[in-house]
């Protein structure tokens, strides 16, 4: 199938699901009528390693070179049981890619699997997994397998092999591209030769007039410039682009000329501008000067053009992501870490949408907040995002969802739900989000009812100075009572959490892991990572570090990669001691283990003691949170239609007419008795405020027809006993 664009991701981002960026740019190409072709290498050269046809050459090429290598006990036990792998590695990647499920019974036993050091560090897995839950306990454990043939091949084949972060140290930080440029001049190693031989079958295939390959993360660079390399040099009359996350980040002040070796163009930010006036630029039918966020060499000269008339398309235009092409029967569902939540990031085949472009918060004083794709904030509406789900679905065959957005806005994230439910969509989604007071108790049912099963969002360093220094616009007590609510309303919460800040200093660091400690022993949260505190170039500590009494190393500006900034943060703790320690607590936590231990046993070195009382975040969680519903509050019936039955109540000589409403939800029955009166009123506005209408009526508006059905004390009627039941089958205040 020929095509005029050939889109790729090369390796390697996730095995479980492609990476969406290619989807993204395919949907925007269809509404132009310009025909491409997608690929995602890295789960292409997944499948042909982890073969028994690539295990059989794997075990021969390593045989081949084993005089120059000294194998551990680790690797030289895997070569001797060789046979076993190469038996069962094509039964146990079915297994992983959802179609050989009775294999778990197998694999369980643990008589089945060769193996080796990664299985010393099996947790408890009854303890983790239950007595029934087979299928998990058997994705555990055929993961571990897997990662005990990638330590064979790192040691033994190639040493920057990592399954979603291949030679990640050769793009991290890489402010010269001198290190890259050598690495580039070697002969291919075994995995490079893996890559180039599907990057041939594709190239003869497709025959395009221009490869675009996006590169979202350090660890995809190297493979991407392997891949410009063998085009340039075996079809240069096709031009090659790179894009995506790591260009758009790093490669803002780009002056190095041997860059264009491996690529014709280097593109920034939103791809679909830039690439549709590339191709023009590329048939010839535009100007060099058209080019839209464009590096090229032009004399021998890295030359930036950006041509300001043209205008970047809005978000209803860009059209629906296009899976099609990617062999999504391929993907491998794998279980790292045995938490429910953690899991989320390996585990299942997710379609990736996006609620809004950039963040609608844009603040945080850490975030490259000064770039487009973070600071041109655009919501997409609810009715087109589910109108993108359906049609995804139907394609794919897929019904769940991650939204990648820098922050979800709470009000979309709301329609959305609303959206979701009116349509009778069957769907699971997740997403990210900052943790602010709009997530109530009431919208995080909604999202809950709606197919929502987890959040993540950025808690950060759980330190209420650090978090109004870092403009979160959040506090410590606020995140807990939010997570307790996503929690309570069965939605799995993970914080990212960073130590390393500015000024934070030792007794702040072992604060925040107090903190921590005591929301993971509250159990509103199931899940977190620490990540170390980087400089970035484009965040406001990056471009005015002195506001945050920190200094730059050095003000050279490297002629490759710009973003990674060297800092020196005198007043701070020394940072990264604290590293292994903070992990080594939050893996423990995460598998409800050492909850109760002092904080100074994760490290190895003196801590000072915790300054936070050991009940801040339970009292935190007991402060009143009952607010007064505003009158423009959104009322919201999400069950069922009542049985009606009115009847006449006698007591003492007196009569009157009462009505009883019952309600069914999935799991019990409920029933209220009111006036009669109230109840015929009650019941005709259930229906009105039923999720399925268009409609949506404001508590405002709900006490005006009270008043107008001629009744009386609203207030006391609304906010007694039979009405607060109903908030038990499905009313809502948003």
């Amino acid at each position: 199938m020929s095509a005029t664009v050939f889109l790729f991701t090369p390796p390697f981002t996730q095995l479980n699901t492609p990476y969406p960026a290619t989807a993204y740019l395919k949907g925007f190409l269809n509404t132009r009528n310009i025909s491409s072709f997608q690929a995602d290498l890295g789960i292409e050269v997944t499948v042909a390693l982890f073969s028994k046809q690539g295990l059989q050459q794997l075990f021969a090429h390593i045989s081949t070179n084993a005089a120059n290598i000294t194998f551990s006990d680790n690797a030289a036990r895997i070569i001797a049981l060789q046979e076993d792998y190469i038996y069962t590695i094509d039964d146990v990647i079915l297994f992983l890619q959802g179609n050989n499920p009775t294999l778990s019974h197998r694999i369980c036993k643990r008589d089945f699997l060769p193996e080796a050091s990664r299985f010393a560090q099996l947790e408890d897995l009854d303890w983790a997994f239950g007595s029934m839950g087979n299928q998990d306990k058997a994705k555990h454990l055929a993961t571990m397998y897997l990662e005990d043939l990638s330590d064979l091949i790192r040691e033994c084949v190639d040493e920057h092999f990592g399954f979603s972060r291949y030679a990640e140290r050769l793009g991290r930080s890489a402010n010269s591209f001198d290190e890259l440029h050598a690495a580039l001049q070697k002969e291919y190693t075994y995995i490079d030769q893996l890559l180039i031989d599907l990057l041939r079958t594709h190239i003869q295939t497709v025959q395009p007039k221009m490869v675009a390959i996006s590169v979202p993360f350090p660890g995809n660079l190297y493979t991407s410039l392997r891949c410009g390399q063998w085009i340039k040099k075996n079809h240069p009359h096709i031009k090659v682009v790179m894009g995506g996350g790591f260009a758009n980040t790093e490669l803002r002040s780009l002056t190095d000329a041997r860059v264009f070796e491996y690529y014709d163009f280097i593109t920034l930010d939103d791809g679909e501008a830039p690439i549709e006036n590339l191709l023009a630029h590329i048939e010839g039918r535009s100007s060099r000067e058209a080019l839209k966020r464009t590096f090229t060499l032009v004399d021998g000269q890295v030359t930036y053009f950006n041509n300001k008339a043209c205008t970047d398309y809005k978000q209803g235009q860009v059209g629906t992501p296009d899976y099609s092409d990617l062999l999504l029967n391929k993907y491998i569902s794998a279980i790292e870490v045995v938490n429910p939540m953690h899991r989320m990031w390996s585990d299942g085949r997710w379609n990736k949408l996006t609620m809004a472009h950039g963040c609608y918060w844009g603040k945080c004083t850490f975030c490259d907040i000064s770039l487009d794709y973070i600071r041109l904030y655009e919501p997409v509406a609810a009715s087109l995002l589910c109108d993108r789900m359906e049609e995804i679905i139907a394609q794919t065959g897929q019904n769940g969802f991650h939204f990648v957005d820098e922050a979800a806005p709470p009000a979309l994230m709301r329609a959305l739900a609303l959206e979701i439910l009116r349509r009778k969509l069957i769907v699971s989604w997740w997403t990210n989000v900052r943790f602010e007071k709009s997530f109530s108790r009431d919208l995080c049912l909604l999202l809950r009812r709606s197919g929502c099963i987890a959040v993540s969002g950025g808690l950060e360093v759980a330190s209420d100075r650090l978090l109004e220094l870092i403009q979160k616009g959040i506090t410590v007590a606020q995140v807990a009572q939010v997570n307790r609510n996503f929690t309570e309303a069965g939605i799995m919460v993970h914080a990212y959490l960073m130590y390393g800040f500015p000024t934070q200093t030792e007794q702040e660091t072992i604060d925040s892991l107090e903190m921590i400690r005591q929301m993971f022993a509250a159990g509103i949260l199931q899940s977190a990572f620490w990540h170390l505190f980087t400089m970035t170039a484009h965040s406001p500590v990056g471009m005015e570090p002195e506001k945050f009494s920190v200094k730059k190393e050095s003000n050279l500006v490297g002629s490759f990669a710009n973003n990674d900034i060297v800092h020196v943060d005198e007043t701070g703790a020394d940072h990264e001691s604290f590293s292994y320690g903070l992990k080594k607590s939050l893996l423990n936590y995460m598998h409800n283990i050492g909850l109760e231990e002092p904080l100074h046993k994760w490290f190895d070195f003196k801590v000072p003691k915790t300054k936070v009382p050991p009940d801040y975040i339970t009292n935190a969680l007991m402060q009143d949170q009952y607010t007064t519903a505003r009158p423009t509050t959104k009322i919201v019936w999400l069950g069922k239609p009542p049985a009606v039955e009115h009847f006449t109540k006698s007591k003492k000589g007196n009569h009157w007419e009462m009505t009883t409403l019952s309600f069914q939800d999935k799991k019990e029955k409920y029933s209220i008795s009111v006036d009669q009166s109230k109840g015929k009123w009650l019941a005709d506005m259930l229906d009105k405020l039923a999720v399925s209408n268009l409609k949506t009526y404001t508590l405002q508006e709900v006490m005006d027809s009270y008043h107008a059905a001629g009744l009386e004390d609203f207030e006391l009627f609304w906010d007694n006993k039979p009405v607060n039941t109903l908030y038990k089958v499905g009313l809502l205040k948003l």
